[in-house]
């Protein structure tokens, strides 16, 4: 019989509390993904500062050692965060991480030295600090947002928390290109453009901040209380200002605590129960963020494409666009090629903003509405297709003078990516595994996957770095890499069908049960 408290929070009606920890939860991914894709445009400021001699264009290799840092951080974060979790609990350790995102935030803008090379080894070392705080928030903020909600939107909840790294990215561009006007008033100066990436970096710091007050007030989780301390009666004690109801209707009748499984993490018990679970959570997070963060950082150069694409076709076939728009285009495509530092961090972040806004947050906005409705597995499966044909179509079609068709197909990646595995991969590690290993499991699933962010942001850069001009029209190395993107995503739904269990409309217990019932039949 599963526990009063478990099943009271379970069938719960939404309620203030939900939001309130959807708001707490989620600040922790906005900042995080605030932090971890304010960089593209960084760069640009970063090169005119310290890279005179090179004409401002920063080295590819110091561009892919700042993401690679934070994204080791992050790996690391998430195995110790996620173990921590359940060792110690969840609500322990959550303040933890922000503290190390706010300091390594603020440690970022203050990086010092007398050199280039110091200066930039400095911000390397505190993006690896705070890649460890933003690693461990993923564990912790999924298994906080599962283990509060109730069964019938667990998954719409999750989902809000994970939405909010859409209005993080979008953050990162509007502080980017407010900096960038800000300054940009002015005749360029190096002082100048140094100031400005150290700020918009530190501003990294103010949600993050903002949320630590809230996070250490809220309660410990019920099911960590009451399966993994065994303290029942004092979960419900947690839950009774939470849920609104009296002790009496969420107590024990007889206080008997749970007896756990005898099974150790990583013990053959543990393998032949969940080891199928995790692999499956894992090799699909790993490949979805190989393509997630390639399209990322792919969105400079293509925007640069596809303007200058814009840019000749004017010169050519004037009558094809009106004159406010050929105007548009020529200062755009005249801006991407860096007249100044901020005009070309600005266009950066202007297309980070136009993507987030027009496709990034409708696909997290749909997730929401249909993860609930449809399921994970059909959700993960047909972003994966869909993120697949938008590759290929790209990848194989020339654009020369298809440029809106283009744009629109090139947004639809990020779109089903919301609205399919990038938010999935998120949630359903937070729902199939024991209470005592889910935070644990949890961050395993996180890491590899940023193993593939880091091999898809540190192989995208190194193998298109002699494509900083992209003519009319893609290069062979772009081409290429996306229909290798196309092709991860065709593996990435056939082990979704083939792997990834369902968890929708079932408790955590009735989810983490499933294989022990089948192993005992």
């Amino acid at each position: 019989m599963p526990l009063k408290v478990l099943s009271v929070l379970d069938a719960a009606k939404i309620r203030y509390y939900h939001f309130k920890a959807i708001i707490v939860a989620g600040m922790g991914i906005f900042a995080d993904a605030y932090d971890l894709f304010c960089i593209p445009p960084i760069t640009r400021l970063l090169g005119h500062v310290y890279y005179k001699s090179r004409d401002h264009h920063i080295l590819r290799g110091v561009e892919a050692t700042m993401l690679a840092v934070a994204l080791l951080g992050t790996v690391i974060g998430q195995l110790v965060f996620g173990r921590l979790g359940d060792r110690i609990g969840r609500r322990r350790v959550y303040g933890l991480s922000l503290m190390l995102m706010i300091t390594g935030s603020i440690g970022c803008g203050l990086s010092v030295g007398t050199t280039q090379g110091r200066v930039l080894a400095s911000l390397g070392f505190f993006r690896f600090l705070l890649g460890i705080g933003i690693g461990g928030d993923y564990p912790l903020s999924a298994t906080i947002m599962a283990e509060f909600a109730n069964k019938r939107l667990r998954g719409g909840f999750i989902a809000a928390v994970f939405s909010m790294q859409g209005f993080g990215i979008l953050a990162s561009s509007i502080v980017t290109m407010v900096m960038c006007t800000i300054f940009g008033q002015k005749d360029l100066k190096t002082s100048d453009a140094d100031l400005a990436w150290r700020l918009i970096l530190m501003l990294g710091a103010v949600p993050t901040a903002l949320t630590y007050y809230w996070r250490m007030m809220m309660p410990e989780t019920a099911r960590y209380t009451a399966l993994v301390e065994l303290n029942v009666l004092k979960a419900a004690r947690d839950m009774e200002p939470v849920l609104d109801v009296s002790l009496s209707q969420i107590a024990e009748d007889h206080l008997i605590p749970p007896s756990p499984p005898s099974y150790r993490l990583f013990s053959k018990q543990f393998f032949l129960l969940h080891g199928r679970d995790l692999l499956a959570c894992s090799i699909s997070w790993f490949l979805l963020d190989i393509v997630f963060y390639i399209n990322n950082l792919c969105q400079p150069h293509i925007y640069k494409m596809y303007l200058h694409k814009m840019y000749l076709h004017n010169e050519k076939a004037g009558e094809a666009l009106t004159a406010f728009q050929a105007a548009e285009a020529l200062t755009a495509f005249q801006a991407a090629e860096a007249l100044t530092a901020f005009q070309a961090a600005f266009e950066v972040a202007r297309l980070q903003a136009i993507v987030v806004v027009g496709s990034t947050i409708p696909g997290y906005f749909a997730a929401v509405y249909l993860i609930d409705r449809v399921g994970r597995v059909r959700i993960q499966a047909v972003g994966f297709l869909f993120m697949a044909i938008a590759y290929f179509f790209i990848g194989n079609i020339h654009w020369k003078h298809h440029g809106g068709l283009f744009m629109f197909v090139y947004c639809l990646t990020f779109f089903f990516s919301n609205c399919g595995p990038n938010t999935t991969t998120f949630i359903v590690p937070a729902e199939l595994f024991p209470a005592r290993f889910r935070s644990t499991c949890h961050g395993i699933a996180g890491a590899v996957g940023k193993v593939g962010a880091m091999i898809g942001a540190v192989g995208f850069l190194m193998a298109t770095h002699n494509d900083d001009e992209f003519g009319s029209d893609m290069t062979l190395s772009m081409r290429v890499m996306l229909n290798i993107l196309g092709g991860i995503c065709v593996v990435g739904m056939v082990v979704t069908m083939l792997f990834t269990r369902e968890t929708m409309g079932r408790s955590l217990e009735e989810n983490e049960n499933a294989n022990e019932s089948k192993d005992e039949s």
